[in-house]
């Protein structure tokens, strides 16, 4: 592939500071499956929800312990 350009080249042809570039590129990879599958993700997302919401209820269903310390 000979048209390919560094990423300080492309950077530079939209002035844009390399490391800006870079970390968009770091977020969209990480985050591609979003993009590339949602119905996928959110469903993980709804997963992880549901979790969440199931621990919140278990731990303010159960009775609050409190200690109190007295100086003697």
């Amino acid at each position: 592939m000979q048209n390919e350009q560094t990423l300080v080249q492309i950077a530079s042809k939209h002035n844009i500071p390399p490391q800006n570039l870079q970390n968009w590129k770091k977020t969209f990879l990480a985050n591609a499956e979003i993009a590339m599958e949602p119905s996928k993700a959110v469903k993980e997302y709804k997963e992880e929800l549901v979790k969440a919401q199931q621990q919140n209820e278990r731990l303010t269903s159960q009775p609050l312990k409190t200690t109190q310390q007295f100086d003697l």
